[in-house]
């Protein structure tokens, strides 16, 4: 294993010269929250594959695939159709309005009175997705070292804790690029090609599984329902994938470097779903579906290869890491404590707005560790996050964008309704159930429509202001979120 080992260590040591660097382009609030905004169209498809595809995606999917087959790629496949769905119809106009946070475009288009509510409930998606993506860190140290849990989930968090508050979205940027080339190496051109050959090809695979494992909807229409709800409509609005589309330089680079990241997705979830099913060739009797990612590459890849593809692992869970802490601390810094503080929100001097955003992150960070520490089910977390953010917020931020009715006291009862119904319901049904975001999401819709026509319109000047802004006529400097209403 000393190759292996020194493949890995090689790869955390490179993650923190990268935080290094990018701290040296960190010189503006633009800077190190979006990358100055000036992305282009590779660097923005590598970063935004990397963000959405982490360790759910890799080390869950290749446990879907050996638990359901093929058809196990639909969780993986419908995060690709969500990024899809948001790049050609939403991206552009959402890279236009030159904010920084999903509840700040709230303010924008219901006139500052979003309120904390919204920023609260975006918080708690970002910090649960923090969370299960650092409690992943035991899994591949494990693998690696025989690591102690708690050992492994503090060293691997301290580390994107310590780029990420280095340089911010750029350190965060330079070390997802180089996590995008090596989760490509590492998955799709070796432990793919490798898995099918050692399960004795697609041949042997069809004879020795039963016919179930071949059929594109073997998983079942309600599960597959289910994910398009939590995971295509969770890419349209989360605050992890909105702040990468915040870092694109243009129009452009958003829609299509967005498509083709999307494309990526796709591809990454049929081939998770074909690795899993290989793996139940070979191992037909592991304890838990998702031992097979970390089974299959211990016993069957050559000395250094095996290093590669769990650094691919150590990557995959980085990179979302990394996305959802540096969104969650300007989610709390943006949307919650300069709210409750009654600050009002204006250009201050770049360093102290690199400074206080810097300070953000290292507290998120360690809270993230705490929590990872104190919590075991991810599947358990994971849903909590995706269930609150898409019961709570979806209605009200995809009808801002498409209803020009919908009113303030409309998003603000849709938020309500639809966040208390999702928490109730998964006290009632279970937090795995799927009855929990189905209705919850019918209560916000509902919510959201009969209070919007129940109230006054929204006021001609916020929605002229709106328009200005979704066309793109506001520059940087102008575009500075206004003041917040409570």
């Amino acid at each position: 294993m000393a190759v292996d080992y020194t493949v890995i260590v090689i790869y955390l040591a490179g993650m923190l010269a990268m935080g290094w660097w990018g701290m040296r382009r960190a010189r503006s609030k633009s800077d190190f929250l979006v990358a100055g905004r000036r992305l282009g169209p590779a660097m923005y498809s590598g970063t935004m594959a990397a963000i959405v595809l982490g360790g759910a995606s890799t080390i869950g999917g290749v446990g879907l695939g050996y638990q359901y087959g093929l058809s196990g790629a639909w969780m993986v496949f419908t995060i690709g159709l969500g990024l899809l769905a948001l790049s050609v119809f939403f991206s552009a106009r959402i890279a236009r309005l030159k904010v920084y946070t999903v509840s700040e475009m709230l303010d924008l288009r219901y006139g500052g009175r979003a309120g904390v509510i919204s920023g609260v409930v975006m918080w708690a998606y970002t910090l649960m997705l923090a969370v299960t993506s650092t409690i992943a860190y035991a899994t591949i140290f494990d693998v690696l070292f025989d690591m102690n849990r708690t050992v492994a989930i503090i060293l691997g968090g301290s580390i994107v804790v310590a780029y990420s508050t280095l340089g911010g979205m750029w350190s965060i940027t330079l070390t997802d690029m180089v996590q995008f080339v090596v989760k490509t190496i590492g998955v799709l051109l070796l432990l793919l090609p490798i898995a099918v050959v050692k399960a004795g090809g697609f041949g042997e695979m069809k004879a020795k599984l039963p016919t179930s494992y071949f059929d594109p909807l073997g998983i079942g229409g309600e599960t597959i329902f289910t994910y398009v709800l939590i995971y295509t409509f969770g890419m349209l609005i989360g605050q992890d994938i909105w702040q990468r589309v915040f870092t694109a330089g243009s129009d452009r680079t958003a829609k299509w470097g967005g498509t083709v990241a999307g494309t990526y997705c796709l591809v990454y979830a049929l081939a998770g779903a074909v690795i899993g099913t290989a793996a139940k060739v070979l191992y037909p009797k592991l304890g838990s579906p998702d031992d097979a990612f970390a089974t299959i590459v211990k016993d069957e890849l050559p000395m250094g290869v095996r290093g590669l593809v769990l650094a691919a692992a150590l990557a995959a869970v980085m990179s979302t890491s990394s996305g959802a802490l540096i969104a969650c601390a300007t989610v709390a810094n943006n949307d919650i404590w300069s709210r409750l503080r009654g600050a009002v929100r204006r250009s201050d001097e770049p360093h102290d707005e690199v400074r206080g955003n810097r300070v953000f992150i290292l507290v998120m960070g360690l809270a993230v560790i705490a929590t990872a520490i104190a919590l075991n089910n991810v599947v358990e977390a994971l849903t909590v996050a995706y269930n609150l953010l898409v019961g709570g917020l979806l209605v009200p931020i995809l009808g801002g964008l498409l209803w020009k009715r919908g009113t303030a006291q409309g998003a603000l009862a849709s938020v309500v309704v639809g966040g208390l119904a999702v928490v109730g319901l998964m006290a009632g049904y279970g937090i795995l159930a799927n009855e929990p975001v189905y209705y919850g999401l019918l209560s916000s819709l509902v919510a959201y429509v009969a209070v919007s026509l129940a109230t006054p319109a929204t006021d001609a000047a916020v929605l002229a202001a709106w328009r200005e802004r979704l066309a793109g006529r506001t520059t940087e400097a102008a575009a500075e979120p206004v003041p917040a209403a409570q």
